[in-house]
């Protein structure tokens, strides 16, 4: 494939837009998590503090998710996304005043974050619908490729800018600069303008959710990945996202900043890996993807062993490489597979299950490392993660999904018609793998469309 391919969706000013805005708000997202982990640990000294933060965020994220799917396909995505931003925008903003002022309470950030939480339930369906709105079919994963790299470069920056700023200015200063990049991002989507869904009649919101659910459950590989992913996300956010965080700051050998620097080093895995799918012919992308993911159990071992920061550094490399195609994968085949009046609510099942049990990582974590030791509760969780990603591989329709159709001259977009409103009252918003890539001048496939291998049974 050549490089005018590479870069053809950058031709669709809405497209650029879009790839804006999404850049501008992930250069505060990749720093926030670093900032929020070390303003609350500083505050409490307490993993389980941080658990109950997170999974403050998460729960109102994984019970508002089903509701934020039916409004993004109801309504225009692109004021769905303006709406959320700012609300997101503001929040943020709030725990960043109170944490520069020296206000800040547990209570308070709780509060601030599960509102925040709220607003991620409604961006990211909105978001995952986008795409096949504003790009043509063929040059799809390439769409997906050129959003990933993006933030893949600012991942590999972000992480260690966070952690230089927590033991510098503080991390007050990072969710600030979150905040400012919600506000930049809303006045982005004001130049994409996508329309609303116009080919249904309206219907209420339990039918539209049933009619999401049974498009969702048609796809074996679908929700077999969902399932798999939801418990491999749970082990990661307790054990990574939570308990990592104390155990480098307990290590002097890593600390506050080698711990961004561990992040920025998945980040690198990513971006490497970014750059090859913007060329990859991928045949069997869930088998290498999910293969990919057991990659991720690594730095659990490494950082439980307690070997130099740089040994550790190169387990988060390879763990972000094997992350990243997977992403791009998974986003393209759901894009392609998937029709377009069902994308939100079968995303927001998709994140549902992906996410519901990461509360339950978050919370149950500091308690199991109080019991057993922060290390053997980090090696435990890589042995079990290792056995979820076989378990998954285990079955035929993961294992065997192809992609056989060649990518044609051009595929149509969605119909393009005036976007609809949606209430004030209305508004408001993952895991990973690696691939096989192909000589570079190799043309990628297209996912298999037909209704019988999409319903394939495990």
């Amino acid at each position: 494939m050549g490089g005018s391919l590479a870069f053809a969706p950058l031709k669709d000013a809405r497209f650029v837009w879009f790839f804006v805005g999404r850049f501008i708000s992930t250069a505060g997202s990749v720093m926030a998590p670093i900032a929020l982990a070390f303003a609350v640990l500083e505050m409490t000294s307490s993993v389980t503090a941080l658990g109950q933060v997170l999974a403050a965020r998460s729960i109102p994220l994984v019970v508002l998710l089903l509701v934020g799917g039916v409004v993004a396909d109801r309504f225009s995505r692109s004021t769905v996304l303006m709406l959320s931003h700012v609300a997101s925008a503001a929040t943020q903003g709030l725990v960043a005043y109170l944490v520069i002022t020296g206000q800040a309470r547990l209570e308070s950030v709780i509060v601030l974050e599960a509102l925040n939480g709220a607003m991620t339930a409604f961006t990211m369906p909105a978001i995952q619908g986008m795409v096949p709105q504003i790009v043509d079919r063929a040059v799809m994963q390439q769409a997906n490729a050129l959003l990933a790299f993006s933030r893949s470069v600012l991942a590999v920056i972000g992480p260690a800018l966070a952690g230089l700023l927590v033991v510098t200015v503080g991390a007050g200063w990072a969710l600030a600069f979150d905040a400012l990049t919600w506000a930049l991002a809303a006045f982005c989507m004001v130049f994409v303008r996508v329309s609303a869904a116009t080919d249904r009649e309206r219907s209420t919101m339990w039918k539209e959710l049933r009619s999401g659910w049974a498009e969702f459950i048609s796809f074996t590989w679908l929700w077999v990945i969902v399932l798999a992913c939801g418990v491999l996300n749970a082990v990661h956010a307790g054990a990574w996202a939570t308990l990592g965080p104390m155990v480098a700051k307990s290590d002097p050998g890593i600390g506050e900043q080698g711990w961004g620097m561990l992040v920025s080093a998945e980040a690198v895995g990513l971006l490497v890996c970014t750059l090859i799918m913007l060329r990859a012919r991928i045949v069997r992308p869930l088998l290498v993807g999910m293969v990919g993911m057991a990659a991720l159990a690594l730095p659990l071992f490494a950082l439980a062993m307690h070997p130099s920061l740089v040994v550790v550094m190169v387990c988060c490399l390879v763990a972000g490489a094997g992350v990243q195609v997977f992403m791009i994968t998974w986003q393209t085949a759901i894009h392609e597979n998937v029709p377009e009046r069902y994308l939100s609510r079968v995303t927001a099942y998709d994140s549902l299950g992906s996410f519901v049990a990461l509360p339950l990582g978050q919370l149950a974590v500091g308690p199991a490392a109080e019991i057993a030791g922060p290390e053997p509760t980090l090696i435990g969780s890589g042995v079990f993660f290792l056995a979820v990603v076989a378990a998954a591989l285990g079955v035929p329709a993961v294992r065997t999904m192809r992609r056989s159709t060649p990518v044609g001259a051009d595929s149509p977009k969605a119909p393009v018609v005036e976007p609809a409103t949606i209430e004030p009252q209305q508004a408001e918003p993952r895991t990973g793998g690696t691939a096989v890539a192909s000589a570079p001048g190799a043309e990628p496939e297209h996912w298999t469309t037909n209704s019988e291998r999409r319903r394939e049974a495990p």
